[in-house]
């Protein structure tokens, strides 16, 4: 299946009319996004940009030969405009399949917002799924909440969605296997909410998932180089830097995160539940919570639940997002006595490099993906008390020690994520 993307962006476009917003502002060249539609093998449209007709002959593209205008959704950008001797717009009802005459076959797929999804199947039996704006697909789903494709039929070739928008439907995906390492993941439907410029890339290419500028074409089922995925992410950043923001958003186009919070709990602290509270209410739904500081085993390649989707084989291990290193270090320390000067010297300092050793050896080893939090340390004045000193290098020396083992290394500042590594 050939398919051309006469449009990327939102409804309204991107830059919106008269917007002055930084995205606005950068959208502009291959930035610059239509609203998104699909022409598949030039006889199947879905979705109406604004003058689909020029926008066709910019890819190189016609019209004339498309059979069926299918609509995903409500339409509240500017005036759909059908051209002459197009067929008249219409939509599928859910669950519902279309054949048409040039061998695709349409189903359409329930989503939990109104408008329809849809799946096109081509003729040497190529798949793809286009999901409407701010859409996750519903329907019938396994117990770990993932979205199956139909029986027998496997994981996609192509996704196109709103991925940055609705990263837990991408999740649904994966966890029910209709999205495997292969498959092609485009995001579509891209309005002013997302980062401007070379972010945009960057924050996908973290979900595995990719954009391509208005007019582009992609052939179905052709190899494509998917965004290689770290399996191992160190995110350094000072306080309130955003650095937490960042590992979250990493893995929230994954299923079945187990989220690792090593501060544990504070008897009468109101602020720091407050914090915890804060930090639960912005995590998926589907996520677990750990509150430990034994890393060590979970690090270790525990298989998941069940097998993966069409193979047989072990589940992979979910995904660990552990927050912080720092309230790691620090209960280690105090478990050493590493506070007391004649406790440090008489083993403690031993103790506590045989245990970031064992830390470190442990995320040498993991298969499993990994996105951990530290804070960065030494940018500023030192300590004023000989235990705040220690604190700041052994900080530092597991933070080198550390992110010398992961594949990317990040560094937060202001909010902004910048590659040190990967």
């Amino acid at each position: 299946m050939d398919l051309t993307l006469l449009g990327t962006g939102a409804p309204q476009g991107l830059p919106r009319p008269d917007c002055p917003c930084a995205a606005c502002a950068t959208a502009v060249g291959d930035e610059a996004r239509a609203s998104t539609a699909l022409l598949v093998d030039g006889a199947l449209l879905i979705d109406l940009t604004p003058g689909p007709a020029f926008a066709a002959a910019r890819a190189g593209r016609s019209l004339a030969g498309v059979r069926q205008v299918l609509l995903s959704h409500p339409h509240d950008g500017p005036a759909l405009e059908v051209p002459a001797g197009l067929p008249q717009p219409g939509r599928v009802a859910d669950g519902r399949e279309l054949a048409l005459l040039g061998g695709h076959r349409v189903r359409a797929v329930a989503v939990d917002v109104p408008g329809t999804g849809y799946e096109v199947t081509g003729g040497d039996g190529e798949r793809l799924l286009y999901l409407p704006p701010g859409a996750a697909p519903t329907g019938a789903a396994p117990a770990n909440g993932g979205y199956h494709a139909p029986a027998g039929t496997g994981p996609y070739d192509l996704v196109l969605l709103d991925v940055l928008a609705r990263p837990d439907a991408l999740a649904r995906l994966r966890a029910g296997g209709a999205v495997d390492a292969a498959t092609d993941v485009v995001a579509v439907h891209l309005d002013h909410g997302v980062p401007p410029g070379p972010e945009l890339h960057r924050r996908l290419a973290a979900l595995g998932a990719r954009t391509v500028p208005d007019g582009g074409s992609l052939v179905v089922g052709e190899y494509h180089a998917v965004p290689d995925l770290p399996r191992r992410t160190l995110v350094l950043g000072g306080a309130r830097s955003g650095k937490s923001v960042e590992a979250e958003r990493r893995l929230a186009a994954f299923p079945e995160v187990l989220y690792v919070a090593t501060g544990g709990t504070r008897e009468g602290d109101e602020d720091w539940a407050q914090r915890v509270a804060l930090h639960r209410e912005r995590r998926p739904g589907s996520w677990r919570t750990a509150e430990t500081c034994d890393l060590v085993p979970l690090l270790a390649d525990a298989p998941g639940p069940g097998a993966e989707p069409g193979t047989g084989r072990p589940a992979a291990p979910p995904p660990l997002l552990i927050d912080c290193l720092a309230l790691w270090l620090t209960h280690a320390m105090d478990e050493v006595g590493a506070w007391d000067d004649a406790a440090w010297e008489a083993g403690g300092r031993r103790a506590l490099r045989e245990r970031c050793d064992a830390l470190v050896a442990a995320v040498r080893a993991t298969r499993r993906r990994v996105v951990a939090v530290s804070n960065e340390v030494g940018s500023g004045g030192g300590p004023a008390t000989a235990a705040g000193r220690r604190l700041r290098d052994e900080l530092g020396r597991l933070n080198a020690a550390f992110g010398a083992e992961c594949e990317q290394l990040l560094l937060v500042v202001a909010g902004q994520a910048l590659t040190l590594r990967g």
